[in-house]
């Protein structure tokens, strides 16, 4: 099979990552970078000895696929063109700026057969994917993804900035329409919103209450979801999961997990257990790529597609304009 040929369109500080990473992985070829910051393309192409393109559209003639780590306020007009010419697209959250500009993108891509792959990442982290093994049909959902202020991003709110990743994750479990949506949100430091929580219904009776902030003293990216004799407890940024379950007295699982203790419900008995997944190292940003590689050599599915990228968007945008609305009634 021939190499797929890819580029890299913005090579800041996330997409100098793209690069070293596409740079290694022997299922492409890295065929350059493109960045309208000529120094900064020169310096990075320079350092992994690949093309330097003058331009999009010289690129987008070179390559069967790309990876889009512009500006979010970019990614529309660029996917479009890629999309346009039948390549296939890997697009750093969040897809596009606008509910509108995504759903155009996800049909154009279905009539020119082409992928487009989202850049949830944390879809990829390794405590979420020792959870693979369960089944996880949360019906609470509490979320905490707080930042130290960063300039870098302070140009989208922080609910398309920090917030997305958990509602993409959130979606994805629930598996249920929103049924209802509240929430608030502030500006503090920036001319966006800086702080937001949301309370997120689904029709199926989940709720999810969703913090979100760029102004915490603390880094915390932590995740607690209930369900029927589950409880299950993920910490992004350590990579460490943890699941506490009511097992059956009998149940031959129970074996290989910690006893907490046990519970009586008439006359059945059930035992209170403890496990903390098995975690294995993994570079999420390299998995994903990999996977969206993967998807375009086999004719397959992306594990997170436009649709999923479009679902994500909509619910942020939502919570955007309710937290908007708030503003123009005081």
């Amino acid at each position: 099979m021939n190499k797929l040929r890819i580029g890299v369109i913005g090579v800041g500080h996330l997409g100098a990552h793209h690069v070293k990473i596409l740079s290694e992985l022997t299922s492409v070829e890295l065929a350059g970078v493109y960045d309208p910051d000529k120094d900064r393309a020169a310096f990075i192409s320079g350092e992994v000895k690949t093309r330097n393109y003058a331009s999009v559209d010289e690129m987008l003639r070179d390559v069967q696929c790309v990876s889009i780590v512009a500006p979010t306020s970019k990614h529309f007009d660029v996917a479009w063109e890629a999309i346009k010419r039948e390549v296939h697209v890997f697009i750093e959250k969040p897809i596009t700026s606008t509910t509108e500009e995504a759903q155009s993108l996800v049909q154009l891509a279905k009539q020119k057969n082409v992928k487009i792959q989202v850049g949830h990442i944390e879809r990829f982290n390794p405590a979420i994917l020792a959870l693979d093994k369960y089944d996880l049909r949360p019906m609470f959902v509490e979320s905490h993804r707080l930042a130290q202020f960063n300039p870098r991003g302070s140009d989208v709110a922080v609910v398309l900035d920090l917030m997305i990743h958990d509602i993409d994750i959130i979606m994805s479990l629930v598996r249920s329409p929103v049924a209802k949506i509240d929430a608030n949100g502030i500006a503090v430091v920036s001319d966006n919103v800086d702080i937001a929580n949301a309370r997120i219904q689904f029709e199926n009776g989940c709720v999810a209450n969703v913090t979100a902030s760029r102004i915490s003293q603390k880094k915390m990216r932590k995740m607690r979801m209930f369900q029927q004799d589950a409880y299950i407890s993920v910490d992004f940024l350590d990579g460490v999961a943890e699941v506490f379950r009511l097992l059956d007295e009998n149940d031959e699982s129970a074996k290989a997990t910690m006893m907490l203790g046990a519970i009586e419900r008439g006359s059945q008995k059930r035992n209170i257990v403890y496990e903390q997944p098995e975690i294995k190292e993994v570079n999420a940003l390299k998995y994903e790529l990999e996977l969206f590689i993967d998807a375009v050599q086999n004719g397959t599915e992306p594990v997170v597609g436009g649709e999923d990228g479009l679902r994500a968007l909509t619910v942020a945008q939502e919570i955007m304009q309710i937290i908007q609305q708030q503003k123009l009634s005081i």
